[in-house]
């Protein structure tokens, strides 16, 4: 088989070359220690190989000759609709230690199946029917039709926004449940999704500059572009170990303060008790942080309180909640915040370092400790 080998030709397959490496590494990795998420990235970066390799074989050659161009006509090597929902699950098993695929998340896969469908047909047609390439007669590879290329864009487009969502629901239930939600919050899985989105603007921009899809000579720098990205989420997806602590198909913890005032009858009167039950908590709480310091331990949890007193967790978020107004993480961090002053009132400072003194008041971190004092400082400037 001919190759030729340009600069191109040469620089895709070599990205593709290395996607598909990293696929095969994720998916080691995560076959060898349990991690979902290592196994949906390896899925993306053997997709994104897919995605790369009709325009290294383009470059050298191969879609302007027989028999080559009429085979690789028939093969959809861009999986426009797959790529958007294999991201979304890895992103979703990033956050959800408890993720696993169900029955009813197979309507994900609708889109992809119905255009493999569709390239099947097509083959089948072309082969067996027509006996020549009568779906091809112009010339073009059905992986650049423009309505393909348009859907595949405000696929990846809709499940940036469900990604957000996830995030946006994690950020709340872990700040409802852990007095260390600072260190939960996955700095990758923000990375990951600015990652996403350069993706989808570099293929809006060229969209917009270069609306003729089909055009190879034209799609090189992309599809460099894309490479390097690509590199980005799949080194980083190698190197990251992290594991979530939360289940998002948990019920959410955040409970909105109730409305009394529009409840009427036996609604009403039991609401009411509910608010006396809840002054019962908010004693019993205060109890806890004042006299014994529960707030000293870095790794406090909802859970840990609601133990201690002999109740369900979501009764105490909704005592947070609703009683203090704030969530279970910003109502921990006040106590370790007046610990801090009191103990620098004091004259702790002569003997210890002031990241010393915090991490004695329950803070497991310097970044932590300085975003809760900043916060605390210029909340009392503009009060």
């Amino acid at each position: 088989m001919l190759f030729d080998f340009n600069f191109k030709s040469t620089t895709l397959l070599f990205c593709c070359f290395h996607a598909t490496l990293f696929s095969v590494l994720l998916l080691t990795k995560g076959a060898r220690k349990g991690e979902k998420s290592s196994i949906w990235l390896s899925i993306f970066t053997f997709l994104a190989a897919l995605y790369i390799l009709p325009f290294a074989l383009g470059y050298a050659g191969w879609y302007s000759r027989n028999p080559y161009r009429e085979f690789l006509f028939y093969i959809p090597f861009q999986q426009l609709f797959l790529f958007p929902v294999v991201l979304y699950f890895y992103f979703q098993t990033l956050l959800d230690r408890n993720f696993y695929f169900s029955k009813n998340l197979v309507w994900h896969f609708v889109p992809p199946i119905l255009y493999l469908l569709y390239t099947i047909f097509i083959f089948l047609a072309d082969k067996f029917y027509f006996g020549y390439s009568h779906f091809y007669a112009n010339g073009r590879d059905k992986d650049f039709d423009s309505w393909y290329q348009v859907a595949g864009f405000l696929s990846l487009a809709t499940y940036l926004i469900l990604s957000l969502q996830l995030l946006k629901k994690y950020k709340i239930l872990i700040f409802n449940t852990y007095s260390f939600a600072d260190e939960l919050t996955f700095s990758w899985a923000k990375k990951f999704l600015y990652a996403l989105l350069s993706i989808l603007i570099l293929r809006l921009l060229f969209f917009i500059f270069n609306p003729e899809w089909a055009n190879f000579g034209a799609k090189f720098w992309y599809y460099c572009c894309f490479s390097v990205l690509v590199y980005y989420i799949s080194i980083n997806g190698l190197l990251n170990v992290v594991t979530s602590l939360t289940s998002l198909s948990q019920k959410d913890l955040h409970v909105e303060p109730s409305k009394l005032k529009t409840k009427k009858g036996n609604q009403l009167d039991n609401e009411l008790s509910s608010a006396r039950d809840l002054e019962k908590w908010k004693v019993q709480l205060e109890a806890l942080m004042t006299n014994e310091k529960y707030y000293k331990n870095p790794e406090l949890s909802v859970f840990d309180l609601a133990k201690e007193l002999n109740t369900h967790p979501k009764k105490i978020s909704q005592t947070i909640n609703q009683e203090f107004a704030m969530n279970f993480n910003d109502y921990v961090n006040q106590y370790r915040i007046k610990a801090v002053i009191d103990l620098l009132h004091a004259g702790a400072h002569e003997k210890q370092t002031l990241l010393a003194i915090a991490f004695d008041c329950g803070f497991n971190s310097k970044s932590t400790f300085n975003r809760v004092f900043k916060c605390r400082y210029w909340c009392q400037i503009l009060i």
